[in-house]
């Protein structure tokens, strides 16, 4: 059996494409760096974290982008001997996670982009610019070799429908351009909101797949055929193929952005978006996941689950192929190698030089104090995903800080608006000491601060912190010593895509790292020897 979510975690708008008996999904990644994942399975069951293809500025360079722009939707295909993949890189989308306008809320900027590699671990070629109509762009290839993009249409005029349809275009490979004429094909249907189209050719008929209802609760998969690639389409008898609209029962909310692909004995799996929402609070602190599970076609040539109920599945049947494992991930990294860990990443720049090392000081991570947590430039942020509503992560931090612009220490981070910070910092008063700084959403005051707690002047501090579910604790011991606890029980529910004021584009999940400022503009530098990240069970009291 599969178990669902496969890719746990902030893995939002899978593209899946079998090549030979090997599977690839490509996830998006918004403002972080490297752009988009591409995870790799033999069976559909067991994936892996393989690459991450947009790593230079030639290709992505989001500093300056807004919390949830950057890279969304990636589409991942194959043909001619080449992986091809384009994505979107958004620079606006209406209000700042911080409440402020970026200008029109009704102006958009998507650049569409297309690079290509002969292996799926690259190098990747610079990027073919494509256009900047609207996003979730995607690539199909005709039996005939012509291709084509589709994307969605974004309307900015008052009074209209901002998803405008999905439209249509003819790509030159030889020219490296779209050319023809700029067609849309599916206005879509009463759901709204039509997105994420992708486009497959089976048995003479050309099958349009597309998102609708916005990708939170009222998310679903619509249908659309039609024996002409230009249209028109008809839609679904079912209209909405999978959905868990209006089903709270259901553990896999928010289902919908899907694609297909055929195994080798030619069935069809479908990939999906989907959140698992806290039991307590109803937000999805980990994301938007992706989960997959079969689908059959019918005898009237149109595809349903297995079971006819449209719903997202925990467990689904997986394919009869050989079971190909992989290994597992290490809970701890001792940043033992002058590569940074690939389950790690950081924020917006091409330039990680700037932010962190793993060669200054070996086997340590050094961060060099940057901008201000929350930065939209220039921030030394590294962290990875929270995959598990119950995990323990700890690490150990050697700094001195100076002065109260400098802090260094272990964040829990959703985006500049909402997380919370464990650092250690300087005044004049105190010294060198701990204190937590959160950032909370729809507060008017919306940083918050516990009381310090002296440090001595020098020395490691190992920083820990318990999550269960919506109860976040943080610790910290010094060297030799027991761990203590700071007695505050934060809220780890606002690290969510729910938990923020009307307008605000939240796309992305939760992160657990570690971060280091400067504000002085000094670059003081903090080392950290190891980061440990764990997953458990529910625990009453994760301090005991």
């Amino acid at each position: 059996m599969i178990q669902n979510p496969i890719l746990r975690g902030f893995n939002p708008d899978p593209s899946i494409v079998r090549v030979g008996d090997d599977y690839y999904i490509a996830t998006s990644t918004f403002e972080w760096y490297p752009g988009v994942q591409i995870h790799h399975s033999r069976d559909l069951v067991n994936w892996r974290l393989l690459a991450r293809p947009l790593t230079r500025a030639s290709q992505l360079n989001m500093l300056g982008a807004p919390d949830s722009c950057g890279v969304w939707a990636p589409c991942l295909t194959y043909a001619d001997g080449l992986f091809w993949l384009i994505y979107t890189d958004v620079k606006r989308y209406g209000r700042t996670s911080t409440g402020g306008a970026t200008g029109s809320a009704s102006l958009r900027d998507f650049h569409n982009y297309l690079v290509t590699s002969p292996t799926i671990e690259g190098p990747w070629s610079d990027p073919v610019y494509l256009n900047s109509s609207g996003f979730d762009p995607s690539l199909f290839h005709d039996d005939d070799g012509r291709k084509y993009l589709l994307n969605q249409l974004w309307d900015h005029r008052p009074g209209g429908n901002r998803f405008a349809g999905i439209v249509l275009q003819e790509y030159s490979v030889a020219e490296r351009r779209l050319v023809g004429r700029r067609e849309n094909i599916f206005q879509g249907t009463p759901h709204a909101l039509t997105e994420a189209p992708h486009l497959y050719k089976r048995n003479g008929w050309y099958y349009l797949l597309t998102a609708e209802g916005g990708t939170g609760w009222n998310h679903g998969v619509t249908m659309a055929r039609s024996q002409n690639l230009h249209g028109p389409y008809e839609l679904h008898p079912d209209q909405t193929i999978l959905t868990a609209r209006n089903r709270p029962d259901a553990q896999l909310q928010r289902a919908g952005h899907a694609d297909l692909v055929e195994t080798q004995d030619g069935g069809t799996y479908m990939v999906y978006l989907c959140g698992r929402p806290l039991r307590n609070r109803g937000t999805c602190t980990l994301g938007r996941e992706t989960a997959i599970q079969p689908m059959e076609w019918g005898a009237d040539g149109w595809l349903r689950t297995r079971d006819g109920k449209r719903t997202p599945e925990l467990q689904a049947v997986a394919p009869g192929l050989p079971e190909h494992r992989f290994e597992a991930e290490p809970a701890r990294e001792d940043f033992d190698t002058p590569q940074l860990p690939i389950a790690f990443q950081w924020l917006r720049t091409p330039m990680p030089e700037e932010l962190f090392s793993l060669t200054a000081r070996p086997g340590h991570l050094r961060l060099y104090g940057r901008e201000s947590i929350g930065s939209q430039f220039r921030q030394a942020l590294v962290a990875r995903r929270q995959q598990s509503h119950w995990y323990s992560a700890a690490t150990v931090v050697d700094f001195e800080p100076e002065h109260y612009q400098q802090q260094a220490g272990l964040v829990c981070y959703y985006n500049g608006a909402k997380f919370h910070y464990l650092y250690i910092t300087h005044d004049e008063a105190i010294g060198r000491h701990l204190r937590v700084m959160s950032s909370l959403p729809n507060h008017v005051q919306t940083d918050a601060f516990t009381a310090p707690v002296p440090l001595p002047a020098n020395g490691r501090v190992e920083l820990r912190v318990e999550v269960d579910e919506e109860r976040l604790y943080f610790g910290y011991r010094l060297e030799g010593g027991q761990w203590q606890w700071l007695p505050q029980q934060f809220d780890a529910s606002i690290l969510s895509d729910e938990a923020n004021a009307p307008g605000q584009p939240n796309f992305t999940g939760a992160f657990v790292g570690v971060a280091c400022q400067d504000m002085s503009g000094s670059a003081l530098h903090a080392d950290f020897d190891y980061f440990e990240y764990r997953e458990r069970a529910y625990c009453a009291d994760p301090t005991a």
